[in-house]
């Protein structure tokens, strides 16, 4: 069964008759939002039911839309905190990846600023792998961005989406070895984007991400994971129940490849560990199941089924 990403936006009136068929279907809410007297589901359902869902919910004067960015965590890597870095284009996208169901994180250097000292420490390196993707933002100065890539992307494993200030051509001239995308005409500014040619920009980025990830789906899925991580999430939630006392943002969160658990490794990983998903098959058995370098969170790892020789 192949599970694809979508998000519901209706009224709360009767929403949880939406919510049970999309259970019953075999499908999978990652995140609930009620705002006044709307609610938006992002959830993964089988694509063979998909247009029934979208039946249902114009009944109820609900929509489902494709969401390519539901499921992912991906980091908004800036340069730094100074205010001529972080507030704006920075804030921007990472909100916008939100709106479209993706979770972002921000990451700013502590030593991305001026060419001769940009690096990345050992954290930040780790921090940024533990996600699906990263998008760089760099600055507006061609010289700059192609002296400092090397050392930036030093140890990066995710792929790395640059947005700059130069052309789209210019940046993939200049970055050698090239990365996976690449959005040109975004440098710094110093105002909130509010133009409409501003948030084309912004759509630019975001097809350009859909486009990244989507091509790792596709390769992904030669070796299929041996388990769901939505179908993880719901496993999670029944047995331990810590996670619901939680009150970070998405407590589990859903990544193409596994999962953040949002409470502390030493109290909590044997225990999710020992969690039995289907016919004695525990998440150890499938997962590596290790401490985050994101606070003292829990990162789960699903192994493919080349590794396992199972798929539950």
């Amino acid at each position: 069964m192949i599970l694809v990403p979508v998000t519901y936006n209706g009224g709360v009136y009767r929403h949880n008759e939406i919510m049970d068929f999309i259970e019953d279907i075999g499908g999978y809410i990652v995140q609930k939002h009620i705002l006044a007297s709307d609610v938006v589901l992002l959830c993964f359902v089988p694509k063979d039911d998909v247009e029934l869902l979208r039946s249902i919910a114009k009944s109820m004067g609900g929509e489902v839309v494709d969401s390519p960015l539901v499921g992912t965590e991906i980091a908004v890597v800036s340069m730094s905190l100074e205010i001529h870095h972080l507030p704006h284009p920075s804030c921007d996208i990472a909100e916008y990846l939100r709106r479209l169901g993706a979770k972002s994180n921000m990451v700013s250097l502590a030593r991305g600023v001026g060419k001769r000292i940009a690096a990345l420490n050992d954290e930040e390196r780790d921090v940024i792998n533990e996600h699906d993707l990263a998008v760089y933002l760099m600055g507006n100065f061609e010289k700059c961005i192609d002296y400092k890539m090397p050392n930036l992307r030093r140890g990066i494993e995710a792929p790395i989406v640059i947005c700059g200030g130069p052309n789209k051509e210019t940046l993939q001239r200049i970055i050698n070895p090239p990365v996976d995308g690449y959005v040109g005409n975004v440098g710094r500014f110093m105002h909130r984007t509010k133009e409409s040619e501003e948030f084309t920009k912004l759509d630019e980025i975001i097809s350009e991400i859909t486009r990244v990830l989507e091509k790792k789906r596709i390769g992904d899925a030669k070796d299929p994971l041996s388990v769901s991580p939505a179908r993880l999430m719901d496993l999670i939630k029944e047995n331990v129940p810590k996670i619901h006392q939680v009150t970070s943002p998405t407590p589990l969160t859903v990544q193409m490849a596994g999962l953040r658990v949002k409470l502390p490794y030493d109290t909590f990983a044997s225990e999710i560990r020992n969690i039995e998903i289907e016919d004695s098959v525990k998440i150890g058995d499938v997962s590596n199941v290790t401490p985050s370098r994101m606070r003292d969170y829990i990162l789960i790892r699903i192994l493919p089924f080349s590794d396992t020789n199972v798929v539950v």
